[in-house]
């Protein structure tokens, strides 16, 4: 479980507690609006998807790509370290030790390679010219076949 599970784990305990009434009505639109506002703040700091098959498969969708793009926000290639996820965290109460103890998302390792990939000389590849074709009269005195 990574950092985004984690706070999306408390925020469903809260939202179950919500429907428990385990708060008073004065608190329980107060804590519902909460429970909103994190879902909006972690659908838009995840994984990014746009990051696949690229060296940032673990990027923070929300951070942006400061390197990339020019935006403001600075770029964070691994979600669990988003300032926005970790004051999220804090706030739902997680420690050091609950912290270190979440997986880190990491760039999956590329499957090895069993066969022979194109590179770009194979794409672009036009067939070898081969003089032996060409005509006596149009082969100089260095010709060389």
């Amino acid at each position: 479980m990574d950092l985004h599970a984690w706070i999306t784990q408390q925020v469903d305990e809260v939202e179950r507690l919500i429907e428990e009434n385990e708060f008073s009505p004065s608190q329980t639109e107060g804590v519902r609006l909460r429970c909103e506002a994190d879902r909006r703040i972690l659908n838009r700091h995840r994984l990014d998807p746009t990051a696949a098959n690229s060296s940032f498969e673990a990027a923070c969708e929300g951070c942006g790509h400061e390197w990339l793009w020019d935006d403001p926000v600075p770029f964070v290639d691994n979600i669990n370290d988003c300032p926005e996820l970790l004051d999220l965290a804090h706030a739902h109460g997680i420690t050091p030790e609950i912290l270190a103890s979440l997986d880190r998302p990491q760039i999956p390792k590329p499957p090895p390679r069993s066969e022979r990939r194109l590179g770009l000389g194979d794409i672009l590849a036009t067939p070898p010219v081969t003089t032996s074709q060409v005509p006596a009269a149009l082969r100089g005195p260095r010709w060389k076949p």
